[in-house]
């Protein structure tokens, strides 16, 4: 699993163990599935939001199928306990006209302003998840054939094409990179200090310029992501190529995106379907 998985499941097994105490429990075979309930209500009435509960039962369970292998506990009381509907929320998403607005705005006169335009133009082209794009080296770029290779969650390989637009951003990256001699950084960001552009300030830059193109709402990797994944939808209509372009292990997390755009479906629909129109 991601760092960012393993984080969430300690904070949220220390939680439990913080609960337990405060019961009496000493022990985690005594933690029964009425303690679960009892945990599961406890985080609803410090209002916790019905995916925060889901993940706390889902390191639960896991935490007691490793506890079930090691012999310490015979089964698993969180196996039984249902976590609250979670309310599915739609992508906000940004349209081809933002999406334009936001890269052209982007001065690459500047060291950062060529960083920046190839990293924005990097994820709208190629779909990438912010720890993928931050973990690029540059020989994962492959110029010639407009090709990224990606290493995703659970250090899956897959490889994306890059568009036009993106691989010329990052041409006048790379040589912006070589004019400021920093030939001995193998990341393919960098900062101006040399070191690798970590993941917050990634994010922190998106944010500037989505405030500087006064955007609503915060523009953020994922939201480019999403952005990708829709606009490929909207003019393709192929859920299994847009799953293999972003590296979903299940179509199901895909298929959020054939939401994101319901009135151009629906126009599809009444321009497509025989029997669409009563006439």
């Amino acid at each position: 699993m991601s760092g960012h998985t393993v984080s969430n499941y300690q904070r949220d097994l220390k939680r439990c163990a913080n609960f337990m105490l405060g019961q009496a429990l000493t022990q985690w075979p005594s933690f029964k599935t009425k303690h679960v309930r009892q945990f599961v209500a406890q985080l609803n009435r410090e209002q916790l939001s019905a995916r925060s509960i889901q993940r706390h039962l889902s390191s639960i369970r896991s935490f007691f199928r490793y506890l079930i292998r090691e012999g310490i506990v015979s089964d698993n009381p969180a196996q039984a306990v249902q976590a609250p509907k979670a309310q599915k929320r739609l992508p906000s998403t940004l349209d081809v006209d933002q999406i334009s607005g936001l890269l052209d705005h982007v001065n690459q006169n500047t060291f950062i302003g060529c960083r920046d335009r190839a990293i924005m133009e990097l994820f709208y082209s190629s779909g990438l998840r912010l720890a993928e794009l931050a973990g690029l080296n540059c020989r994962d770029v492959d110029l010639a054939d407009q090709l990224v290779y990606v290493t995703g969650k659970g250090d899956k390989k897959r490889v994306v094409p890059v568009g036009g637009k993106a691989i010329s951003a990052i041409k006048v990256w790379l040589q912006c990179r070589d004019e400021h001699r920093l030939f001995n950084e193998v990341a393919l960001f960098v900062s101006k200090r040399g070191g690798r552009l970590g993941v917050r300030s990634i994010q922190q830059r998106l944010r500037h310029w989505g405030k500087q193109q006064g955007i609503s709402d915060r523009v953020h990797p994922h939201r480019l992501r999403h952005a990708f994944a829709s606009h490929m939808l909207e003019a393709s209509g192929d859920l299994r190529a847009v799953q293999e372009l972003l590296g979903h292990a299940d179509i199901s997390t895909t298929q959020v995106y054939t939401h994101v755009d319901f009135q151009h479906l629906a126009k599809v629909y009444d321009a497509a379907h025989p029997r669409a129109k009563n006439k």
